[in-house]
């Protein structure tokens, strides 16, 4: 294996950082700055979290040429095709495991291991755009499940005859906000509609909205004289934005969520202010409407799920409904790491 692994993976450096940081820690006076020590203890088990995997399949992929040589030296026919038989299996569980450290080599960003709020609003067109938002909450709750992580409905608003206006869940697991802020943006339906007697084609549109779950230590204050709170609903005035949790049976407890992710969400502000992204952010997730949407699925007249930003695209409409959009989510990630990639060789 290359010690830089598309450029993106540099292990050579990641070591001189490590040593840099070891060095620093063998100093007498190391815990004379507690914040600064705690940065730096943190930041090594960061370092060997990237290198040691990394090591681990230099050396896996080391005793598998050794393996092929051995099945290519074996004389005897039928020890020979058993050894073939282990090439094979050792070589399929050893391109899982090397897709499995490339694909957590994207998920680099500073909130990319937090948990995350997930919230999808239905756009205009009631009741088919209720429903649709509430297919697209199936359709993550089945995504989740396969994923390993877990999910808690913090606040729901039914629909007026079918589906919901709109949904948040806490979604928990290591790495959940990582995977799931590919998802932002708008999402567009194509298909006959159930309620229209004249079995007409309806669009209908969704928005999904994504921030991480902040650390209660994350540098967020909010001052209550900004807040207006009615029941489990929080209004924060100065940025307009409006929390609502009705998830546990304990008023105190639905406050504490509720606070968590207006704090998520105020964090996310000013991150994408910082960055200047906000720009960026918006026209991925822009008005609910048709010309703004990330990803199309078309059930009528064929069957097609597209994501319009990576050209991603497959017929197995059910299957992703059913929770299979890791291929959507991978290509955004790795769309996302060749374009920072390009962006750092510019400069």
């Amino acid at each position: 294996m290359s010690a830089s692994c598309g450029g993106f993976f540099d292990v050579e450096k990641l070591q001189k950082d490590l040593a840099a940081i070891e060095g620093r820690m063998a100093a007498a006076d190391f815990w004379s700055n507690r914040e600064r020590a705690q940065v730096d203890v943190e930041e090594v088990s960061r370092l060997r979290s990237l290198i040691n995997p990394f090591q681990e399949l230099e050396r896996e992929t080391e005793d598998f040429s050794a393996l092929q040589q051995l099945a290519a030296e074996e004389s005897d026919p039928t020890g020979r095709a058993h050894a073939e038989k282990e090439v094979a299996t050792e070589h399929d569980r050893l391109v899982h495991k090397l897709e499995e450290f490339e694909l957590r080599q994207f998920l680099s960003g500073e909130n990319d291991p937090a948990s995350a709020f997930l919230t999808i609003h239905s756009g205009a067109g009631g009741t088919e755009s209720c429903d649709w938002a509430d297919m697209l909450l199936r359709m993550y709750q089945r995504w989740i499940e396969r994923s390993g992580f877990k999910s808690q409905t913090v606040d729901i608003q039914q629909g007026e005859e079918v589906g919901i206006k709109s949904v948040t869940m806490l979604v928990t697991g290591e790495y959940a906000y990582g995977h799931l802020q590919t998802e932002r943006g708008v999402h567009r339906l194509v298909r006959i509609s159930p309620f229209d007697a004249n079995k007409r084609r309806h669009t209908s549109f969704a928005s999904v909205d994504v921030v991480p779950e902040i650390a209660d230590t994350a540098p967020i204050e909010i001052n209550p004289a900004y807040l207006d709170e009615t029941a489990v609903r929080i209004l924060h005035k100065p940025s307009g934005i409006v929390v609502a949790c009705q998830a546990e049976r304990s008023q105190g407890r639905n406050r504490e969520l509720a606070m968590k992710m207006l704090k998520a969400k105020l964090y996310q502000l000013a991150e994408d202010k910082k960055r200047a992204e906000m720009e960026r952010q918006y026209g991925e997730k822009g008005e609910i409407a048709w010309g703004n949407q990330i990803r199309s699925y078309v059930f009528q007249p064929y069957q097609m799920v597209k994501d319009h930003r990576t050209g991603a695209e497959t017929s197995n409409v059910q299957d992703v409904m059913d929770g299979d959009i890791d291929m959507f989510i991978q290509a955004k990630l790795r769309g996302e790491k060749a374009t920072k990639g390009e962006g750092s060789e510019a400069l």
